[in-house]
């Protein structure tokens, strides 16, 4: 999904950005199917909700565009189309929005509460509060 993600993004994609994206992704599908569209983990990390596993793929990057991968990427139609109606509705959001954006959300805030806004944390933003939450804006 990182992968369709870098390719098929209308603007530039960094690891910042990127994360971002992959939890609207996971967080859209939660709220509105009940299941993730991924595995891994999702992190309340200081500069937001972090899938670690792909930050480390792209750490390279650091604050620059990632590079696409020249392969074709293949994900079923569903999937895709899911996570195009995110590219749709995030993808002209800069990285430093997206981040102010998942800062004012009850997942990533619950997963850090307690903490400082400098502080570091690899707490776990569950599949349950993703759920709950995206489920309410999904279904009123």
């Amino acid at each position: 999904i990182a992968k369709f993600i870098v390719k098929k993004a209308s603007l530039p994609v960094s690891n910042l950005k990127l994360q971002k994206l992959l939890y609207y992704a996971q967080g859209w599908n939660l709220g509105i199917h009940g299941e993730p569209i991924f595995a891994e983990q999702i992190e309340a990390w200081i500069h937001g909700p972090v899938v670690p596993v792909i930050f480390r793929k792209y750490r390279t990057f650091q604050w620059t565009p990632i590079v696409p991968e020249v392969e074709p990427v293949y994900l079923d139609d569903s999937t895709s189309s899911h996570v195009l109606d995110v590219l749709k509705a995030y993808g002209k959001l800069t990285a430093a929005q997206l981040e102010m954006l998942s800062h004012t959300e009850a997942p990533w805030l619950q997963a850090r509460k307690g903490l400082g806004p400098k502080e570091s944390s690899n707490a776990v933003i569950t599949h349950e509060s993703m759920k709950r939450y995206f489920g309410k804006l999904a279904h009123g």
